[in-house]
């Protein structure tokens, strides 16, 4: 028998420079599905970043834990206090406030009709601030640290490739890229429109990797 157990406020709160959370899916090592824990600490606080799973298509659920939140779900409104649960379709615009102190949020999210792809995605948020703001080489130096030590996931190598050809280092953009798409197909996808590997698009390295001519 094997289990783990962890209360959320062991798992130590990460930010990429937006909304804080704790990395419950990494903490715990779970691969078949995305969760995390999102906590406003004053009212008024965005609990998730706007966006859609659009391009996932990744479905997400969200549970209100404690407090009360406000989601924005389109065009529409949705008060939610402790105990609701909102499922959310791929395509629905959506956001969250904390209405009140305190509030905490659990998403939930697995991929419609596919495998789930634990990319990594939370590794990087540490990273991330240095990257938004033009520091590109520290990011990138840091990003290896991260990608080095967690092979298993693509996201880590995919964003350090993009720093590194944002840096002008194109032999190290290229060897990171090729990690990443050699642990997934979506870095692939994600690198033929990519304006960070702008750099190297005419290198015949990247269009036999990428499979653009």
């Amino acid at each position: 028998m094997s289990y783990t157990v962890a209360r959320i406020e062991d798992i130590p709160e990460i930010t990429d420079g937006r909304e804080p959370w704790r990395p419950v899916r990494h903490h715990l090592g779970i691969k078949a599905f995305g969760v995390n824990v999102w906590t406003g600490k004053a009212a008024g606080d965005r609990l998730i970043n706007e966006h859609d799973e659009a391009d996932g298509p990744d479905e997400e659920l969200y549970l209100v834990l404690r407090g009360r939140a406000r989601f924005e779900l389109g065009d529409e409104q949705l008060d939610a206090p402790a105990g609701t649960l909102v499922f959310v379709q791929p395509e629905t615009r959506r956001t969250a406030f904390a209405e009140e102190p305190d509030t905490s949020l659990l998403a939930l999210g697995g991929r419609r009709g596919g495998v789930y792809d634990p990319g990594g995605w939370e590794l990087w948020a540490p990273v991330n601030p240095l990257y938004r703001d033009g520091e590109y080489a520290k990011a990138a130096e840091q990003g290896r640290l991260i990608a080095d030590a967690n092979p298993d996931y693509w996201v880590p190598a995919y964003n350090v490739a993009c720093c590194e050809a944002l840096a002008g280092r194109p032999t190290e953009a290229l060897a990171y890229l090729r990690r990443a798409v050699e642990k997934a197909d979506q870095p692939r996808e994600y690198a033929k429109g990519d304006s960070d590997l702008d750099s190297l698009r005419d290198d015949p390295a990247f269009k036999e990797l990428i499979g653009t001519s």
